[in-house]
């Protein structure tokens, strides 16, 4: 690639970093900073390229050595305009007017520099010399080039890693979650159970009480009754054993009670008491995963294709007559002109936008659902001698 072309291709790409740059509004703080930063580092690698590699040379010859001078005054103005914008705000009302200036000077400095700087290397340099300078820049540029692709996969390649370590801790977090509400889950049915069978042993007892306060109440009818049939006192005995320990405590607590006056007794019964139960729907809640949903982003190579429009400049010798004869100039001498063949050819730069965004999050939604469920409860009938059978009673009722 010849040293024109290089400087060319550099001025195109700031060029469309101004354009860019200009086009944006106040409210794109983030594209402004991102544009401004590669604009920065375009132009100052731009004057590193000169004073590194062609400067030195231009120095030793003495009809060069002023336009020098005048290319590094120009890189250190520019370098100044760049650091007091970089200093600005990117919303800042200045920002786009300093802007315009710096594009104005950096337009200047590249006329400059195709006009004068690169016409008085081809002459002081030669052609060779002026390849080998621009075969240096060029190995610089790759350099350079190659650096910062290694920089971004660096980062890209970090970022991805912190986004899966962010997915498993979110992963993780939600199997937690998941855990810690199906514990409760067994801990509230335990407890629920334990209470159900807690309550069974206490209407046990409950009615237990009861048949012995009944036994304890009507003991004296029972003792001035005649003697009952050996069936019914088998019966009574093996009811007066099993129930003989509540008896013994219904006693005390009789005897460890203040008197009271006596009332009329009514005649000795015998009571039977069936306890009734119903079943009662409990709906709770519990979290389940359906599923992780997964977005990757990945890189689709594609072919494209451009026309772009491209000018040559070609040496043409030709011979003429002269309009007259008479002399004009010096004869007779040796005499060389050198004339310089320009030919364009395509740079290809890439450059990376940002052309949409992915937004993943979740939405929670609230619906009520209707939970149906069958429930068992208890119910009695009643037969009784010399009446119709009643119908059923339900429990409660």
């Amino acid at each position: 690639m010849s040293l024109r072309t290089l400087m060319q291709a550099g001025s195109s790409k700031a060029n469309d970093l101004f354009v860019r740059l200009s086009d944006t509004s106040e409210g794109a703080v983030k594209t402004r900073e991102k544009l401004f930063t590669e604009l920065k580092a375009e132009l100052e690698l731009h004057a590193d390229l000169e004073e590194e590699h062609l400067f030195p040379l231009l120095r030793k010859n003495p009809e060069t050595r002023g336009l020098v001078v005048e290319a590094i005054k120009d890189n250190k103005d520019l370098r100044a305009r760049l650091a007091e914008i970089d200093a600005l705000p990117k919303n800042d009302e200045a920002f786009i007017p300093r802007l315009t200036e710096l594009q104005k000077a950096f337009r200047q400095h590249s006329r400059d520099d195709k006009k004068e700087l690169l016409p008085a290397v081809q002459r002081a340099l030669g052609a060779e010399q002026t390849q080998e300078v621009a075969g240096k820049m060029e190995a610089s540029l790759a350099e350079i080039e190659q650096a910062r692709q290694e920089e971004a996969e660096e980062r890209r390649a970090k970022a991805r890693q912190e986004r899966e370590q962010a997915e498993l801790e979110a992963e993780a977090a939600a199997r937690q979650q998941q855990e810690e509400q199906a514990a409760k889950l067994r801990t509230r049915d335990t407890a629920r159970r334990v209470a159900d069978a807690t309550v069974v042993p206490l209407e046990v007892a409950a009615g237990a009480s009861r048949k012995v306060a009944q036994l304890v109440t009507s003991a004296p009818a029972i003792a001035k009754a005649p003697a009952a049939s050996p069936a019914r006192a088998s019966g009574s005995a093996l009811t007066d054993m099993f129930l003989w320990p509540w008896a013994g405590a219904m006693q005390g607590l009789q005897a460890g009670r203040p008197a009271q006056p006596s009332a009329p007794r009514a005649a000795a019964s015998q009571e039977e008491v069936i306890p009734l139960g119903e079943e009662v729907l409990e709906v709770t809640k519990r979290t389940e995963n359906r599923g992780t949903a997964r977005v990757r982003r990945y890189v689709v190579e594609t072919e494209v294709e451009e026309q772009v429009t491209l000018q040559s400049e070609r040496v043409v010798v030709e011979r003429r007559r002269p309009v007259s004869d008479e002399v004009t100039g010096e004869i007779l001498t040796e005499m060389t002109v050198e004339v310089v063949e320009t030919a364009e050819v395509p740079v290809v730069n890439k450059r990376a936008r940002l052309r949409e965004e992915i937004v993943v999050r979740t939405e929670r939604t609230q619906h009520v659902e209707t939970v149906k469920e069958t429930v068992r409860r208890d119910e009695v009938e009643i037969r009784q001698p010399g009446k119709k059978p009643a119908a059923r009673e339900r429990a409660g009722s």
